[in-house]
This record gives structure tokens, C-alpha cells and sequence, in this order.
């Protein structure tokens, strides 16, 4: 089975000050996520783990749909990495998207 790891969304935008929790469906991966691990980074930091800087607090799962950590304290022109793993029936999934900091 082929799957796009990438969030049918495409690359979203962050203002520097903003602080955001984003949710995702995991439909297009499978059903009711469990052990969902969020991590971010910074891409042009060379592939940097600044989960501890960008994210607060811990995913949550509301049936089919996984929120995100607070995406907070970007450095702006900066992409990042944001990657979702999580289990379902099973098998172990993980999924991304991008996110640029803008002013």
C-alpha cells in the first residue's frame, strides 16, 4: 500500500508571534491513533530536533483526528519539519508538513 506522507494541506505559514495547534485526520493512514509522538525541525538548521523550542504541551486524539502541540516560538524565514507518528491497528504511521515562519 502506497501512502503520501505529507498532509494533503501542503506547507502552511506561521507568523512569528503566533501560537497555533494544528489538527490532522488520520484517515488517509488508518483509524483511532494511538502513541502519537509529535517532534519538530528546523530545516535550515540542517535537519535540527527544536521540539523542546517550538512545541508546548502534548498531542491530543479526538477519535480519528490528532491535534498538535502548541507551534509556537518560530524564527522567522525559517522552515520546519513537523512530523506526526502514531499507531493504528498495528502499524506504525508517520506524516509531516511543513511550516514557514513568516512575520
Amino acid at each position: 500500500m502506497s501512502v503520501i506522507r505529507e498532509v494533503q494541506e501542503g506547507r502552511q505559514e506561521q507568523g512569528m508571534e503566533e501560537r497555533v495547534a494544528y489538527t490532522i485526520a488520520t484517515t488517509p493512514w488508518g483509524p483511532v491513533p494511538t502513541g502519537v509522538v509529535v517532534k519538530a525541525y528546523d530545516t535550515i538548521n540542517l535537519g535540527v530536533d527544536v521540539s523542546a523550542t517550538v512545541l508546548d504541551g502534548t498531542p491530543v486524539v479526538s477519535g480519528d483526528n490528532i491535534q498538535t502541540p502548541t507551534v509556537q516560538a518560530l524564527t522567522l524565514g525559517h522552515t520546519y519539519r513537523i512530523e506526526v507518528k502514531f499507531t493504528s491497528g498495528g502499524n506504525v504511521f508517520e506524516f509531516f508538513f511543513m511550516m514557514k515562519c513568516e512575520r
